[in-house]
């Protein structure tokens, strides 16, 4: 609704919940207000006082386009700054960070560990399948010097890259426009006959920004996306808003001329109509774009660069619960995603990597929540990986700066040049240029374009250490137990082959089915009359060796009796 009575003030304000932050919202610019109107990078672009509109790409594009790799890189934004600690959590330090967050640290039994030293919240657990195929890193620590907790100012600094701002005195491009500037530099004559990026959560960000013009395709949400994948048609013109002040007619213009002179609504629509979902997603934001970036995909769109976002990550209170749902989203959708991509092979060639402005302190507040702090891990998903594991080395919960702030241990340019030399194959010397002169520091992802040789980095990818002796819950020998119990347990020989140790204390039929981590039927494992005694039941064996590497549960029914226990298979 448009305030008549102000008319001279049209900056878009925002309300943040510390001070400093609404001088930060009051420094919205022009492009900012057309971003939050969702014209921005919609396809017409303004030259002077020209307007260019999309049309064949010219050889020089073409020739660019056709050199590059077909790799697909997602971003994915945690808008708000992300809790690492919530996130990944140090084991090795687990007393250190129970005593510095009583009321909202993560229980040891609610914590799903993948290696020795370092677990994510059983909340997370739907990554664990990825995590058993390889396709899960988690980067320790993530930051740079003098870090802005800063909303604003640490999104800008990681999208521009420019480690010299000060408020609102930063480069006004982003890494990606930057990147997408050398790759088309006749773009606003001849832009490439798909989108360059997409980008779903269009409000102030400068990823996609260059000198000229945004490179992305970009939608306020997905409900706008949605649309124009299904219709072909970017705008609803007769339901403009804003009916009633000075920007109605203007805004009506502009659409129109979008709809009319721009043609990458109608290949998303293309796209959209050739690839299909093959698996079912949940019915959150979330989810709906990474379904939709799948469907887009898998219709073979041409589009390397996607972005998309989550918000909420800004838990100064109740951060238990406001995690869990974020994150247990997250997860689910990342797991589906790759999943669906997996029925067309497509899978390989798709990395996904989070980022926020931040991380948040060691240290709980009074709210049940954390406050604006530094370094985070970023996580990494895909097959292109080539394994998973913990990279880098972890921040020190002992000795935390003077207001509870971990010291990063990597700096985040590090993996922006790592994603576009070994990733999207752009050549060194324009991966520094792109990064502001950042001298390239690759960190070894498990991908490798320009042939580098990796530093040495800790890595943690070792599984926890598994009983290679059949256990019993109370310690005892599983001769000890109650005479009418079916005495159960997983367990590892000296080969790491995944057990199931059963003592029959009668003879009876015993039923043994084997369910994914989602609750998904996988086969059966046992299905015979037991004699009374022990046994020890081969999963692997008995599967033919057709288990993917992670998490299950196995349910034994045998005697009126119905009993389950997760298992790792290796």
């Amino acid at each position: 609704m448009c305030d008549t009575h102000n008319t001279h003030d049209t900056t878009p304000y925002k309300g943040l919940e510390h001070e400093g932050h609404d001088l930060e919202h009051k420094n919205w610019s022009r492009r900012s207000f057309l971003q939050a109107l969702g014209i921005a990078g919609s396809g017409s672009m303004f030259l002077g006082s020209n307007l260019l509109t999309a049309s064949a790409p010219s050889p020089l594009t073409a020739s660019i386009a056709n050199a590059e790799t077909d790799n697909i890189l997602i971003l994915i934004r945690l808008s708000g700054g992300n809790d690492g600690l919530s996130t990944v959590i140090p084991i090795q330090q687990y007393d250190t960070y129970a005593n510095a967050r009583p009321n909202i640290y993560i229980p040891e039994s609610k914590i799903l560990k993948l290696t020795d030293d370092f677990g994510v919240p059983t909340y997370m657990s739907a990554l664990e399948p990825l995590w058993g195929e390889g396709q899960f890193k988690a980067v320790h620590g993530v930051g740079y010097q003098n870090q802005s907790l800063s909303h604003f100012t640490g999104s800008d600094i990681y999208a521009n890259t420019d480690l010299t701002t000060t408020g609102f005195s930063g480069l006004n491009t982003g890494w990606m426009g930057r990147h997408f500037e050398n790759l088309y530099p006749d773009y606003l004559i001849h832009p490439p006959e798909a989108p360059a990026a997409i980008q779903i959560g269009s409000i102030a960000n400068l990823v996609f920004q260059g000198e000229e013009t945004n490179y992305a395709f970009v939608t306020n949400n997905i409900d706008q996306l949605e649309q124009i994948a299904q219709t072909g048609q970017f705008y609803d013109i007769e339901d403009a808003p804003f009916d009633d002040c000075m920007y109605g007619d203007q805004l009506r213009f502009l659409r129109g001329v979008a709809n009319t002179t721009y043609e990458y609504s109608g290949l998303i629509n293309e796209a959209y109509e050739r690839g299909q979902n093959q698996v079912e997603y949940q019915n959150n934001g979330f989810a709906r774009q990474l379904a939709l970036l799948a469907r887009l995909i898998k219709g073979n769109l041409g589009t390397k660069v996607y972005m998309i976002s989550m918000g909420g990550f800004d838990t100064h209170g109740n951060q238990p619960l406001a995690h869990e749902r974020l994150m247990s989203n997250l997860s689910i959708a990342v797991n589906n995603f790759y999943e669906d991509l997996s029925f067309t092979n497509q899978d390989e060639n798709v990395l996904s990597m989070t980022f926020s402005e931040f991380g948040r302190r060691i240290f709980e507040n009074g709210s049940l929540g954390t406050d604006h702090g530094k370094a985070a891990p970023t996580l990494f998903f895909g097959s292109g990986l080539s394994g998973s594991a913990f990279v880098g080395d972890h921040p020190s919960l002992d000795a935390p700066n003077g207001r509870g702030n971990l010291d990063y241990t990597m700096d985040f340019r590090d993996l922006y040049a790592t994603v576009l030399a070994e990733w999207l194959c752009v050549p060194i010397p324009l991966v520094e240029q792109h990064l502001l002169d950042h001298p390239y520091a690759p960190v070894n992802l498990g991908f490798n374009c320009s042939g580098v040789d990796f530093p040495d980095i800790a890595m943690d990818n070792d599984p926890p250490t598994l009983p290679e002796t059949p256990p019993s819950s109370d310690g005892m020998d599983p001769g000890q137990e109650l005479e009418s119990a079916i005495v159960h347990r997983p367990y590892y020989p000296s080969d790491r082959s995944p057990h199931i140790y059963l003592e029959m204390p009668f003879a009876a039929h015993v039923d043994i089915e084997l369910f994914n981590i989602l609750g998904q039927k996988v086969g059966t494992v046992f299905n015979e009359m037991m004699l009374e005694g022990s046994a020890e039941i081969n999963i692997r064996e008995r599967m033919r060796d057709s288990l993917s590497t992670g998490k299950y549960i196995y349910r034994i029914q045998a005697a009126g009796q119905k009993m389950s226990k997760s298992i790792m298979i290796m």
